[in-house]
């Protein structure tokens, strides 16, 4: 038998334990969604970055969308900076190998912490 369609929803306290543990489930996993996609999107904007570095003579550094891909990617990069970072090189093109290998390596570093931290969040997989 259906019920009448003027009835109030159930607040949460009343609705069963299963449905409020689904709702839990639903927003760790929702969390660890949006901590995924965070990771990822700063993995691409370091990427982004050592990638314009790499074409500095092709990019026109004045450009808004450059100077902040570059600042964000400064921002994130860690102990992966192009001054101090892990691998510090020196001679000609010096600049460009510093952003791709330690930018590089720190793009993956943060693939790999939204990875984990996606296993870790995540509920029932």
């Amino acid at each position: 038998m259906a019920e009448p369609k003027d009835q109030p929803e159930p607040t949460r306290a009343q609705r069963p334990v299963r449905s409020r543990n689904l709702d839990a489930v639903e927003a760790r996993n929702k969390a660890a969604q949006v901590i995924r996609i965070f990771c990822t999107v700063i993995a691409v904007i370091l990427a982004l970055g050592a990638i314009l570095i790499a074409f500095q003579n092709n990019v026109n550094p004045n450009n808004g969308l450059v100077s902040f891909v570059k600042s964000v990617a400064e921002i994130f990069d860690g102990p992966f900076s192009l001054q101090n970072g892990l691998f510090v090189f020196s001679g000609d093109n010096a600049a460009i190998k510093s952003a791709l290998v330690n930018w590089g390596i720190a793009a993956v570093v943060w693939l790999a912490i939204g990875r984990i931290l996606d296993r870790i969040i995540r509920v029932g997989t």
